[in-house]
């Protein structure tokens, strides 16, 4: 019983203080900013910017990925089974944080090349990206594993870091719809093409800036208190990775995760539904191409805006209760419940798109429908961490990043499997982006079909619904929750006190 109780304290001790927690967070904020600059802008400006054929963006957003379900589990390796002079995975902060910095701005720089060079130059930078930002992803979100050996304070630090992590990812947005008004008054746009050049550039220089610098900021005011020793590899024992096959819980939430990847689709495709399902502004007959140029450029920044604060607002404002909800909810029940509520108010959004195609009408139900976004994002790593928990129990091992690189894979294959769906849906109804944005054309919704506009409308209606039903399902057969869970980190902390596991205070 002594035991019992000393292993309770332990569990209810905090460790990490107030501006500690600050710092950690605004870090995540600043890697929020960085990354939805590229997941929700890189394939409007691939296709409808750069002019990339459909088909090589389809199989470059593919292939990385590919590469990804090999460069995520080598970094999460790397990550758990080396410690540096500077610590274990804080160097990694300062080390990825400039490559990060240049190859997002190289990413919207549009290089005078020709279509092959430039083809050759794009899928360059966008790998190279990819492995720079798992190199930052994966260590940083391991972070809450050794911040804390406390696993509801550590609940608590990535429910909170979550919440600005989604601040920091929808203030690309703000920075778009400002430029959508403001950037016609300083940069011609007598040529729409090269005026999104420049705005794209304008926009990723300025998210860049700022992310970078909150990123980095965060290296210097938090401390690895809860290190586990690194352990020699003992013959016959189940590699890294084989202990991430062999554990169900953790599998399950990978299932859970790819078959969400849908839910994206809202942030990733809004632009791409500003351009062509609907339009806000005045009449464009006899407008000259200038001033149709302006007049779509105000209408895609206010559409967008409207559906990515509805994504916002929906993804934060769940993010925003998920510190209180994770203390009294069940994290399972929490997520199969709001994915199915997300799913029934994306079948509203569906059929009031197509009956009324009215976006205002639709607001409240994609809001909704947005709830999810948050849930999924803040308990997803609260249950990866959990089964790092139960895979420590069983096998003695603690793989942090190896973890960690799981999520940051399911979001990586989310993002792309988005931008896939998007490029598929192009390929479906036969637009053609060169001849829809170029020097003397700048095609308006208007002037498209019916079809056509509630086909890109799907791509926020239809298909995250059905993916947050589909994901909903794996969490039926996962079993570390309620007084099972409770027991198994009852169990861990005993386990812990009898190999001498020590805590920096």
């Amino acid at each position: 019983m002594g035991k019992e109780k000393q292993s309770a304290s332990l569990q209810a001790k905090k460790y990490v203080g107030k501006k500690e927690l600050w710092m950690f967070s605004i870090g995540g904020m600043g890697q929020g900013m960085i990354y939805a600059m590229m997941s929700s802008y890189i394939s409007d400006y691939y296709v409808n910017v750069l002019h990339l054929p459909l088909m090589f963006v389809l199989l470059l957003m593919l292939l990385a990925r590919v590469w990804d379900a090999i460069n995520d589990p080598l970094m999460g390796i790397v990550a758990d089974r080396n410690i540096t002079k500077w610590g274990k995975f804080k160097p990694y902060i300062i080390f990825a944080a400039l490559p990060i910095a240049v190859l997002t701005v190289l990413m919207y720089l549009s290089p005078n090349l020709g279509q092959k060079s430039l083809m050759i130059y794009s899928a360059i930078v966008y790998v190279l990206w990819g492995m720079m930002y798992t190199m930052a992803d994966v260590p940083f979100w391991s972070l809450p594993n050794v911040l804390t050996p406390n696993s509801d304070e550590r609940s608590s630090i990535v429910s909170f870091s979550k919440i600005w992590n989604s601040i920091g990812s929808a203030l690309p947005e703000i920075f778009f719809f400002a430029a959508g008004f403001l950037l016609p008054l300083f940069i011609s746009t007598a040529d729409p093409e090269e005026y999104n050049k420049k705005q794209y550039l304008i926009i990723a220089c300025s998210v860049v800036a700022i992310g970078i610098i909150m990123y980095v900021n965060s290296y210097f005011h938090i401390k690895e208190r809860a290190v586990p020793p690194i352990k020699k590899k003992v013959a016959g024992e189940p590699s890294q990775l084989s202990r991430i096959f062999k554990c169900k819980p953790l599998l399950l939430v990978i299932l859970m995760g790819v078959l969400s990847s849908g839910r994206y689709m809202v942030q990733a495709a809004a632009i791409h539904v500003a351009r062509y399902a609907f339009y806000i502004g005045p009449d464009l007959t006899g407008m000259s191409l200038e001033e149709k140029t302006k007049a779509i450029a105000a209408s895609v920044s206010s559409v967008k805006t409207i559906f990515q604060m509805c994504a916002v607002v929906g993804m934060f404002g769940a993010t925003l209760l998920m510190p209180m909800l994770m203390k009294k909810f069940d994290y399972k029940k929490l997520l199969i419940t709001t994915c199915l509520a997300g799913f029934v108010a994306s079948v509203f959004t569906t059929v009031i798109g197509w009956f009324t195609a009215n976006l205002y009408i639709c607001i409240p139900f994609i809001l909704i429908s947005c709830v999810p976004l948050g849930v999924i994002n803040t308990i997803s790593i609260a249950m990866i961490y959990d089964c790092l928990d139960y895979m420590e129990l069983k096998t003695g091992h603690r793989d942090n990043a190896l973890g960690s690189a799981c999520q940051g894979f399911i979001n990586k294959l989310g993002s792309a499997l988005s931008t896939c769906g998007i490029v598929v849906m192009y390929m479906v109804i036969g637009f053609k982006p060169d001849q829809m944005l170029n020097a003397t054309t700048v095609v308006a919704a208007t002037e498209l079909t019916r079809t056509q506009n509630f086909a890109m409308f799907s791509l926020v209606s239809v298909i995250p619904g059905l993916s947050l039903l589909l994901c909903s399902l794996p969490m039926f057969f996962y079993k570390i929750s309620g007084d099972y869970k409770k027991q198994m980190q009852s169990e861990l902390a005993e386990k812990r006190e009898a190999e001498g596991f020590k805590v920096e205070e």
